[in-house]
């Protein structure tokens, strides 16, 4: 029975065991499951926090623990050719706050009405700012030195009123500042509130300019709050990199001042452009968009304008400002195109004698118009030029004889010289806003649509892209690449980028070069004014009138013009080209010769002795050439007379004092021979003044005779010969100046006008 129970007991221990053994090792199981799927999902975010999103974490908790806050980088300085400055970031300060530090709301108070004050600020706005839980909060940028003495003073009352005188605090900040305001203004360009660049070449070159910004970075505790002051780490900004133009601020100056006076003799309506380029390198040494805009002060339009807008309706206002600040600030020497006109046959001429289509022996028929595909294109001479060599035909600016011209070039050919002379493709001019010609597609050109073209007309270019292919007449055929930049040094003068001459391609031969510079400077010798004459100097040039096509500015005339001249000097070694033009001219006359010309020939009486190009005067204009006046203050009035009569001058002694205490014109101006010198003997006559004449409309005698009748000095512009009438004065009519006081007056051709 014992035997035979044991078994029984087993297999009942055994049958008891089963089920909790497979529970168990389900159990067991289903924990190593949970384990494998839990450590497996948290090991796997793990690997994705730490691999994939590791980077970003940490920048998040780096933003947690620090507060990093710019500080500016002093923007680098602008310069002329010569080292002046023409653009510099001045030291300004920024005020800063640490609301932090202040304990109770008369703190608060206390800081928010005396910055306001002294900011002029919103005292709300400011208030608001001294109820945060912060140790660096800007309150204003940008403060001149009056406002930063009245902040030192505050923070002292601060400090000994309300024990918070750390709560406020100067940092070092700059501001950008344009010595001569509007010089150059169309070239320069300027920057915004944080100091970029937005236009010109603070646009162009602003990765250069604006340096690279420093750091403060500060620790925020476990509340989030900046930790204080003391617990700051500093990162020094590094200054930004220097540019010299090449610019010359003297020739800017001068045609400047010419363009702006040829801006109100002409009453031009579209502003003008002047642009002066070294033939032999492609600098530039002056750009003019006039009327320009104040540097320092560029979001102000012109009174008038403004007015004008103002008198809108006010949903019309914001975008008719917006247009007409547009308006200003381009430079319409590089992105505005015009139809060329007769200027361009520089470039036709030199086509045919490059190809040997011309010489001087070639004849052309002008009979006063031409017909193309049976249509009729006239001549500026109505009653024609007759049979004329190619010469004449130059100088004649005969638009037929320069249809036949293009004929002889060919349309193929013409096209291939459009695109060598550099129209076809932007000149790439280190400025912004280059815009593109317009010409006739490959495969469209007509017969009549090369004729017009053979004269500069249907189609447009840039003044910058006919101001480089003038440069290729002159210069020997190369097409160069126009820059303003001449190098760029870093902070401590090391220069880091140096501008070299760069040579596009050859388009004429030195010898067709040189035949051109014959031909221009005869057209100039002989139309004299007219073409661009300067006295003392061998210039040649190509006077300019072309019709606008699509004008929205009406002036007095039917249609609307672009009065210009193109020319270089000295024509036998060429140095300097100069494009000169007039948009909408709507004074008493619209071409070239009569509006442009004697804009040219004053900026080139000036800017040549300037450059220290030498003078080969005739005889004939000996009679005309300015001299130095000497120095006679504080000699006797006998000594002072007869030193003046043997330099060559006439006196006139004002006052009753024994020796001269000031004299007119001053000591080095330029006035002719034979000038009368005034001399000044006490200061009771120094207030006499007389009333400038008119002296326009009058040959050179009669102008002399009349200034004399004043006492007034002339200085002559222009031709000096018998066919010529005055045609401009610096100093207008009506106006009261010192005797003795020097006026320029220009000549131009009475008759003549070979546009």
């Amino acid at each position: 029975m014992e035997n035979n129970g044991r078994p029984r007991n087993s297999a009942r221990k055994r049958a008891a065991k089963g089920p909790n053994q497979r529970l168990r090792q389900r159990t067991a199981i289903l924990i190593i499951l949970i384990l494998l799927i839990g450590f497996g999902a948290a090991i796997t975010r793990l690997a994705y926090l730490t691999l994939i999103q590791g980077n970003a974490l940490q920048e998040d908790a780096v933003d947690q623990q620090l507060k990093d806050t710019t500080i500016s980088a002093k923007r680098g300085t602008i310069y002329d050719a010569n080292g002046k400055v023409l653009a510099e970031s001045a030291s300004v300060w920024q005020v800063v706050m640490a609301p932090a530090y202040l304990k109770d709301d008369k703190q608060r108070k206390a800081v928010a009405q005396g910055l306001s004050e002294i900011l002029e600020l919103d005292y709300d706005n400011v208030y608001e700012k001294t109820q945060q839980n912060s140790y660096y909060v800007v309150v204003k940028r940008k403060i001149e030195t009056e406002a930063r003495d009245k902040i030192l003073k505050f923070i002292d009352t601060l400090q000994k009123d309300y024990d918070c005188g750390n709560a406020v605090e100067l940092l070092d900040d700059y501001k950008r500042y344009y010595p001569q305001d509007d010089l150059a203004s169309c070239v320069i360009g300027f920057t915004g509130s944080d100091d970029q660049g937005l236009e010109g070449v603070e646009y162009k070159y602003d990765e250069y300019l604006a340096g690279t910004p420093g750091r403060i970075i500060t620790a925020k505790n476990a509340t989030g709050t900046d930790m204080p002051f003391q617990y700051e780490q500093n990162v020094d900004a590094e200054n930004g990199n220097n540019i010299y133009l090449t610019i010359d601020e003297t020739v800017q100056s001068i045609c400047e001042k010419y363009m702006k006076q040829g801006i109100v003799d002409n009453n031009v309506l579209n502003r003008g452009v002047c642009i002066a380029m070294d033939v032999n390198t492609g600098a530039i040494l002056a750009m003019v968009t006039v009327d320009g805009y104040n540097l320092n002060d560029p979001y102000t339009l012109p009174k008038e304008q403004q007015k004008k807008i103002d008198a809108l309706p006010k949903d019309k206002q914001s975008a008719a400002e917006s247009e007409a600040l547009s308006a200003m600030w381009r430079n319409k020497a590089i992105t505005d195109t015009y139809m060329p006109g007769s200027v361009f046959k520089m470039c036709t001429a030199s086509m045919a004698l490059e190809e040997g289509k011309v010489n001087d022996s070639s004849t052309f028929v002008c009979g006063g118009s031409f017909v193309v595909s049976d249509k009729t294109i006239h001549c500026h001479a109505l009653q024609g030029h007759g049979t004329q060599n190619f010469v004449q035909a130059i100088c004649n600016s005969c638009n037929p004889a320069f249809i036949q011209i293009g004929q002889l070039v060919g349309m193929n050919k013409f096209c291939q010289y459009y695109q060598g002379f550099g129209f076809a493709d932007k000149t790439g001019i280190d400025l912004p806003g280059e815009a593109e010609d317009s010409f006739w597609k490959e495969g469209t050109m007509t017969d009549v649509d090369l004729a017009v073209a053979s004269f500069g007309q249907n189609f447009s270019i840039t003044p910058i892209q006919m101001v480089t292919a003038c440069s290729a007449v002159a210069n020997g055929g190369y097409v160069l690449q126009p820059y303003v930049v001449s190098k760029i040094t870093d902070s401590d003068g090391n220069v880091i980028k140096n501008v070299e001459k760069n040579i596009k391609r050859q388009v004429i031969s030195k010898e067709t070069s040189d035949k051109m510079n014959e031909i221009l400077a005869y057209n100039t010798a002989t139309a004299g004014s007219t073409a661009g004459y300067v006295a003392g100097y061998k210039v040649a040039g190509k006077t300019g009138t072309s019709e606008k096509i699509g004008s929205k500015v009406q002036s007095v005339f039917s249609e609307d013009y672009i009065a210009s001249f193109c020319g270089y000097a000295p024509a036998d070694d060429p140095q300097i080209a100069m494009l000169i033009f007039f948009d909408t001219p709507s004074g008493g006359a619209y071409y070239g010769s009569q509006v442009s010309a004697p804009v040219f020939i004053n900026i080139m009486t000036e800017v040549l002795p300037y450059l220290e190009v030498k003078t080969e005067y005739t005889d004939s204009e000996l009679e005309y050439v300015d001299v130095s006046a000497g120095d006679y203050v504080g000699l006797s009035v006998s000594e002072a007379e007869s030193a003046a009569q043997n330099d060559g001058f006439t006196t006139t002694v004002k006052g009753e004092g024994d020796k001269v205490i000031s004299q007119i014109p001053s000591v080095s101006s330029k006035i002719p021979t034979g000038g009368n010198i005034v001399l000044y003997t006490d200061d009771n006559s120094k207030s006499e003044t007389v009333t400038v004449p008119n002296l326009i409309g009058y040959s050179a005698s009669e102008v002399n005779s009349v200034a004399s009748e004043y006492g007034l000095n002339i200085s002559f512009a222009g031709a000096a010969s018998s066919d010529v009438i005055s045609s401009a004065q610096d100093i207008a009519e009506g106006t009261s100046v010192s005797p003795g006081t020097v006026i320029t007056v220009t000549f131009s051709s009475a008759s003549t006008f070979n546009d």
